[in-house]
C-alpha cells in the first residue's frame, strides 16, 4: 500500500512541479507534514544530497524520499511517479510546440508561468534557509533569537563569499563544506 501511495504522491508532485526540482520543495515540505515517511528536516538533507549528486534535483529528491519511506522499491516507485508526468508532458510539448510557439496565447502562458515559478523557488529557498539557520524554532517570535544556528550562518557566509570571490567548481565547495561539517560536527 505504501508503494501505491508513494507513486501517487510523487506523480502529483511531478505533474505540478513546473520550474525544476527546487519548485518541488514546497510540495515535499507539505508531504512531510502529512506522512511519517520523512521529516521537514530531512527535506533539507534531501536537497543537500540531491544537489551533491549528478542528475536532476527533483529525481534525486524523490528517490531519496521514496527510499526513506519504503526502501529501494520505494525509491524506484517514487522516482517513476515523479518522472512520468514530465516525460509525457515533454513529449506532448515537443510534438506541438514547434507549430504553436509563436502564438500569442502560448507566449503569454509561458510569460505568466515565470513569476509563479520564481515565487515557488523563492518560497522553497526561504523555507530551506529557515530549516538550516534556525534550530528548534517553534515559530514563536520570543524564541527566535535563541534559535539561530550560528555555525551554519557563519559557514553560509564563508561559502557565499568564497563562491562569489573565486568561482571554482562546485564540487570543491561541496567537499569543503562536507569536511568542515565532519571536523566541526555540524
Amino acid at each position: 500500500m505504501v508503494y501505491l501511495e508513494l507513486f501517487w504522491e510523487f506523480l502529483k508532485i511531478g505533474l505540478f512541479t513546473i520550474g525544476g526540482g527546487l519548485a518541488a520543495l514546497p510540495y515535499l515540505y507539505e508531504l512531510a507534514g502529512r506522512h511519517d515517511w520523512f521529516t521537514a528536516s530531512q527535506v533539507t538533507d534531501m536537497v543537500a544530497i540531491a544537489e551533491s549528486t549528478p542528475g536532476p534535483i527533483g529525481v534525486n529528491a524523490s528517490t531519496f524520499a521514496g527510499y526513506q519511506a519504503g526502501g529501494i522499491p520505494g525509491g524506484v516507485v517514487a522516482t517513476i511517479g515523479f518522472a512520468i508526468p514530465g516525460l509525457i508532458i515533454s513529449l506532448i510539448i515537443a510534438k506541438f510546440l514547434a507549430a504553436f510557439h509563436e502564438k500569442p496565447l502560448v507566449k503569454n502562458a509561458f510569460y505568466g508561468l515565470r513569476p509563479a515559478v520564481t515565487a515557488l523557488i523563492a518560497s522553497a529557498g526561504i523555507q530551506l534557509m529557515l530549516n538550516v539557520f534556525l534550530t528548534g524554532w517553534d515559530r514563536e517570535w520570543a524564541t527566535l533569537l535563541t534559535a539561530f544556528d550560528i555555525k551554519a550562518i557563519v559557514l553560509f557566509f564563508i561559502a557565499f563569499f568564497t563562491i562569489w570571490k573565486w568561482n571554482k567548481h562546485p564540487i570543491i565547495y561541496i567537499a569543503a563544506a562536507a569536511a568542515i561539517g565532519i571536523i566541526f560536527k555540524f
